[in-house]
């Protein structure tokens, strides 16, 4: 199981881009309202979700995604539930996935950067407290998979479903949404 968070405010690309390929690739992933059931991103576009942060079964839970946008990422982290559930999720060895403002917001303010390398919007970098930044649109250190916003929400979604589903795997759903398939 894939918990994709939504607050108000999230960047839309960044969250339904990956949950459509998890989705293609056969992955149950959802969408969770953090800040109610419909949910509107940063440029007013109001995703349904498939279930509320109080509903989410962490236990359940292989992987966390937390989308990008503004105001979206300061609402994810103001709420307490949201940080719990990462903290619970990278202390299980669960995979951790942010894009955008999310890794250095959410993953540098809580501290689960220091010594990884990770990358996130151009100019955020001083958030992401002692990672190794890199200009990468998506970087993978172990469970902790980060990505630069809009433009790398595919290969965001890729890493993903890499993760979770193998390297295969991931290729073929890149090439069927003809990602980096032409050069």
């Amino acid at each position: 199981m894939v918990y994709v968070l939504l607050a108000e405010g999230f960047e839309e690309v960044e969250a339904l881009t990956p949950v459509d390929l998890l989705r293609r690739a056969g992955v149950d992933a959802k969408l969770v309202g953090v800040t109610g059931e419909m949910v509107p991103g940063t440029h007013g576009i109001g995703i349904q979700t498939d279930l509320t942060m109080d509903q989410a079964d962490w236990d359940q839970a292989e992987m966390i995604v937390l989308p990008g946008g503004m105001p979206g990422t300061n609402n994810l982290y103001a709420d307490k539930r949201v940080t719990d559930a990462v903290r619970k999720c990278y202390d299980e060895g669960k995979y951790v996935a942010a894009i955008c403002a999310a890794p250095s917001v959410i993953l540098g303010g809580m501290g689960l950067l220091k010594g990884r390398k990770a990358t996130c919007y151009p100019g955020m970098e001083d958030g992401m407290a002692g990672a190794i930044p890199l200009e990468r649109t998506c970087v993978v250190d172990g469970r902790i998979i980060t990505a630069c916003g809009v433009g790398g929400a595919l290969d965001f979604g890729c890493a993903l479903v890499s993760a979770l589903c193998g390297e295969e795997k991931a290729r073929r759903i890149a090439a069927e949404v003809v990602h980096n398939v032409r050069k």
